[in-house]
């Protein structure tokens, strides 16, 4: 990229510069390739949030709205009025910017994870749009239809959800990943590998949150 289009990032389109980074020592790729007989499971759960977290929810609704609108119009504007491209990561520089301003710091009300997220579905949607696949991406708007945001609850990565007994929570001994079945040494009761770690993870978010869902209590929350 050349000097005159680091100018107009800069100047014109309130593009922070990049921040050089101290350099790392390159690590191989990890392979996400399955294995051979591999199958994944989808559980999907419903939560009932109170008055104060249905609020937040709608201020990150708004947020995410917002955010993805203002990055689209600031692509479009670059390559529009000075023929500059403007991807991914200088939006998220925006972004920041956005959130020092007086009239915008209402952002910094919500996480940063899921304002990139709308950065990153609308790179996606320019991507589609390069490759003829999809009409060039358009401002979202409230309407009736109802947003969509994706939370992750972040749980202990030592938490031992698979060895873990849903029923009576002793933790029993290591198994190897082909074990796909087993049964609690303590209470008897014979568990499936992955329901039974889908069951003591979405125990221990719920407990995080301190937030149940209808009809489920503590020790009884079941994938539906």
């Amino acid at each position: 990229m050349g000097d005159a289009a680091r100018r107009i990032k800069r100047e014109t389109l309130g593009i922070g510069d990049r921040r050089k980074h101290h350099t790392r020592r390159a690590t191989p790729p990890k392979s996400h390739a399955k294995e051979a007989d591999t199958h994944h499971r989808l559980y999907r759960f419903r939560f009932y949030p109170t008055r104060e977290q249905a609020e937040q929810l709608q201020r990150t609704f708004g947020a995410c709205r917002w955010v993805y609108n203002e990055g689209l119009a600031l692509r479009s504007r670059a390559w529009e009025q000075h023929r500059v491209r403007v991807g991914f990561a200088e939006t998220c520089r925006a972004l920041t910017g956005w959130k020092r301003a007086e009239e915008t710091a209402w952002l910094t009300e919500v996480s940063s994870t899921v304002l990139q997220q709308s950065l990153r579905h609308l790179d996606q949607a320019f991507g589609r749009f390069f490759k003829g696949r999809a009409k060039h991406p358009r401002p979202k708007k409230k309407g009736r239809s109802r947003d969509t945001a994706i939370y992750v609850v972040i749980v202990d990565r030592f938490f031992p959800s698979t060895r873990r007994c849903s029923a009576c929570h002793r933790k029993g001994p290591a198994m190897d990943v082909s074990v796909r079945e087993w049964t609690c040494a303590e209470c008897g009761v014979v568990h499936d590998r992955d329901v039974n770690a889908a069951v003591n993870l979405r125990a221990e978010g719920c407990a995080s949150t301190g937030r149940w869902p209808l009809g489920c209590r503590p020790g009884r929350c079941r994938p539906r």
